[in-house]
């Protein structure tokens, strides 16, 4: 609990105090500091401030800055304790003694809250996983982490709590990832973060590190990838770098999980001695003492130095020194004005460095000015200095301040490597340089992309097809021994045909779902997704979107509603939101099984082919649309192409492995949950009423519920070649496009005249059916309706149900004429 929930009388024992920078070095110089008893002695008759007695003295607090230190309430260790005991029948309350609370206090303090903060491509996820065990996807672009995730584990007698935020170039108010980024630093106060950055790029990863020291956070950074650097023949001296910068640097390869135990002692280092810095001697030589300890006996490779005057030696006091960083006298003195009169409202410290957000309303920051600084009472001062700085700053260097804060803190980074880095470049990047002179070029870059995408369907539908074989074939024996030792019956019937005719018939594609993903996960981590944005950048802009587009457009091969979600790389507001409003044209997977059944009933031999075409379709039509939206529909301003191209890395095949496995598990997920509840509704729908009334199964068919409905949607798909089975299968697929193979399935499972052949043959066996029919089947199916969860993630992503409403309303109308003029046009030539 907090220290201002603490009631008159009531003593708190301190865990930890959070906030950070001046306000928080001010707290603890007060006394404040983890273990000591605090007691609550006097509330103001407002209820502010607090007086308290700690350490023999009395002092008094905000509420407001008494919410900033975590205790341990008397109450609290009680609960904890043996609590009551009983005399007689009479409830009698333990007391609860200090030694008590603070060895609660202690055990609580060993939470340690870590945020994990860097560029994309850096490899933060990669660290993040490996350290806890987790397993969140790595993609080798920007933007594959859009959203926090959270991983625990335990080390060293310490429970840490990781944080992996989005991957961001730096903290400015540009696009949703560098607001969430920066909102979670200000509102939730880690404890420690970690900078994750690419010791093969320092300079543009540095840029970031900049900015998290203006914020005044406790910080160390991992120097990842690390053998990349030593590979390439450069050095590094990190001690120097360290000291440069004021925070502590730590070599790791999230690859190999080398360094990542070294970095995690340095964040305890880090998290227990910094409570200890600005108090009496006496306590910093305790602080250093148990610094020595741990440092000596888990870093064994970089041994504690003694000599407290050697400028290099690895003490507290240089570990977290903290430095500001020098932008150039005229920006100084335009950041002093400004913070000088931000710093006039005391209460502002308890979340914000005041110089952090000098600098951010310098550089024209809008949220900083319109959710921090409007709410001050000296708020219009504080515009009006900014303003007046940022005029004289152009004219006295000929230089607007945001360019300027800019280029200073490069030539900070600039000065601080050549200090400390030496570049002894060996042709590292060649490989690259000869990758990308052929994936990029101008003729061949389209061809190679293509035929990759080709090969892929290929490799998806032949490797596929054999275990598809042997999952059929375990589908077919348990029908055939539930229909042996079952005795007759409405159960049996529902047994045989829901659940192992329409999830039977659906699961018999997970081979093939697998390979799909294994492909474009390898895409993804080695680096070539980049490049196929590069080269479609072009086409994207002639669409009137922007080739950052590409990726969430790919990744909809794999499912629309994470490829939805990564679209907040996308800064453009007109780029993104047509972006989104055309992912539900790219075929996703769930599709896949119904394209699988069709053209292995009517196009043998040509499966490949058809589904190259199909995809197509999906994709020329979704260029079509994106500049429709673009010019009619959506309005706003383009904005530049500015994007990472990340140097080729192998994937490693756990991280490959991992990631198709686990989109394998979700789709199995999918078989145990919606499909076979929906497979079940579908059976009774088609058994019932009056199962045995009728001679033939399909007359009992035609004349059931599901029937009904049917032939009550049959007047509007009849144009288009279907029969009321087909329409039937693409009602249910609104849920999830799965379900209109297991419906399918269920439908034509039950047709008498039909013996135990997979589906495909089943379906080719149906007189009514030809290969245009079917052709024009898969193109509705591809087009239609988005899933229930595609439009969910449409909602969440712009705000407003607007847009996932047209989204459904738009691309059925599309596939419905696509289908027609496809079935209309093949009957009069054909």
């Amino acid at each position: 609990m907090k220290l201002s929930d603490l009631k008159t009388g009531e003593k708190g024992v301190i865990i930890k105090v959070l906030g950070h920078g001046g306000f928080r070095r001010r707290i603890i110089e007060m006394g404040f500091i983890k273990g000591k008893t605090v007691e609550v002695l006097l509330n103001a008759p407002l209820k502010d401030p607090i007086k308290y007695k700690i350490m023999g003295y009395e002092i008094s607090l905000r509420r407001q800055e008494a919410s900033m230190i975590e205790v341990v309430s008397e109450e609290e260790a009680r609960n904890l304790s043996t609590g009551t005991t009983y005399h007689g029948g009479i409830s009698e309350t333990i007391p609860v003694n200090d030694n008590e609370m603070r060895a609660i206090a202690q055990g609580k303090r060993r939470t340690i809250n870590v945020a994990l903060v860097g560029n994309p491509n850096c490899g933060k996820t990669s660290l993040f996983n490996i350290a806890s065990g987790s397993h969140e996807h790595v993609g080798n672009y920007s933007g594959v982490t859009v959203d926090a995730k959270e991983g625990y584990f335990e080390f060293q007698g310490y429970h840490f709590r990781l944080i992996d935020l989005p991957g961001t170039y730096s903290l400015s108010a540009y696009s949703p990832e560098e607001l969430y980024v920066r909102k979670h630093i200000i509102e939730e106060t880690p404890d420690v973060i970690i900078n994750v950055v690419d010791a093969g790029n320092l300079e543009r990863n540095l840029y970031l590190t900049t900015q998290l020291i203006d914020m005044n956070v406790r910080m160390v950074v991992a120097l990842n990838m690390y053998d990349a650097l030593q590979h390439s023949g450069n050095t590094l001296n990190i001690k120097k770098l360290s000291q440069l910068l004021g925070v502590p640097m730590v070599p790791t390869i999230s690859r190999t999980g080398e360094g990542v135990d070294d970095l995690f002692h340095v964040i305890i280092g880090l998290y227990e001695g910094a409570d200890f810095m600005g108090q009496k001697e006496e306590i910093q030589n305790e602080a250093l003492r148990e610094f020595r300890e741990w440092h000596d006996a888990y870093v064994p490779d970089h041994k504690f130095e003694s000599h407290e005057d050697d400028e290099n030696s690895f003490t507290p006091r240089n570990f977290i020194r903290h430095i500001h960083i020098n932008h150039g006298p005229e920006l100084e003195r335009s950041i002093d004005a400004v913070k000088k009169e931000i710093g006039k409202t005391e209460t502002i410290r308890h979340k914000y460095s005041t110089r952090f957000l000098a600098i951010k309303l310098l550089e024209n920051d809008k949220d900083i000015e319109k959710n921090v600084i409007a709410s001050l009472p000296n708020a219009s001062e504080i515009l009006r200095i900014k303003e007046q700085e940022v005029k004289r700053l152009r004219e006295t260097i000929n230089e607007d301040s945001e360019q300027a804060i800019t280029d200073a803190k490069y030539g900070f980074i600039t000065g601080a490597l050549k200090e400390t880095y030496t570049d002894n470049y060996q042709n590292t990047e060649m490989f690259t340089r000869i990758v990308d002179s052929i994936v990029t070029h101008k003729v061949w870059g389209y061809p190679i992309f293509f035929i990759f995408l080709y090969l892929m369907f290929e490799c998806t539908f032949i490797f596929g097809e054999y275990p598809k074989e042997g999952i059929e074939w375990l589908v077919e024996q348990l029908g055939n021994a539930v229909n042996t030792y079952m005795p007759d019956g409405s159960f049996k019937d529902l047994l045989i045909d829901a659940v192992i005719g329409g999830v039977g018939g659906v699961i018999v594609f997970l081979p093939n779902i697998l390979l799909l993903y294994l492909f474009i996960s390898f895409m993804e981590d080695s680096g070539y997704m980049a490049r196929a944005a590069f080269i479609m950048d072009k086409i994207m802009h002639k669409m009137g979107l922007h080739g950052k587009s590409f990726i969430p457009l790919i990744m909809g091969f794999g499912c629309n509603v994470p490829a939805i979600m990564s679209s907040r790389i996308i800064e453009s507001r007109k780029s993104r939101l047509v972006t989104i409003l055309i992912n539900p044209l790219i075929s996703c997977s769930a599709r896949l099984p119904i394209y699988l059944v069709l053209v292995g009933a009517f196009f043998p031999g040509k499966e490949s082919l058809i589904l190259l075409l199909i995809y197509s379709v999906g994709i020329l039509l979704a260029v079509l649309m994106a500049r429709i939206f673009s010019k009619f529909l959506v309005k706003g301003d383009d904005t530049p192409f500015v994007m990472e191209l990340p140097p080729y890395r192998m994937p490693t095949s756990k991280s490959v492995l991992r990631h198709t496995w686990e989109k394998g598990a979700q789709y199995l997920k999918k078989m145990g949950g919606i499909i076979m509840i929906a497979s079940i509704i579908i059976w009774f729908l088609g058994y019932y009423p009056n199962h045995s009334s009728y001679q033939t199964t399909a007359e009992q068919q035609e004349n059931s519920y599901i029937g009904q409905i049917g032939k009550s949607i049959e007047p509007i798909i009849k144009p288009l070649g279907f029969d009321w089975k087909m329409g039937v299968g693409l009602l249910s697929g609104v849920g999830a496009k799965e379900l209109v193979v297991s419906t399918l399935g269920v439908l034509y499972t039950n047709d008498g005249n039909l013996d135990d052949d997979a589906l495909p043959e089943r379906i080719a066996q149906q007189s009514d059916i030809t290969p245009l029919i079917a052709f024009a089947y898969m193109l509705f199916t591809l087009l239609y309706f988005p899933c229930i969860a595609t439009l969910a993630a449409i909602r969440q992503e712009t705000g407003s149900w607007k847009w996932p409403l047209f989204a459904a309303c738009y691309t059925t109308v599309l596939a419905w004429i696509v289908a027609f003029l496809v079935y209309q046009i093949g009957s009069f030539i054909i």
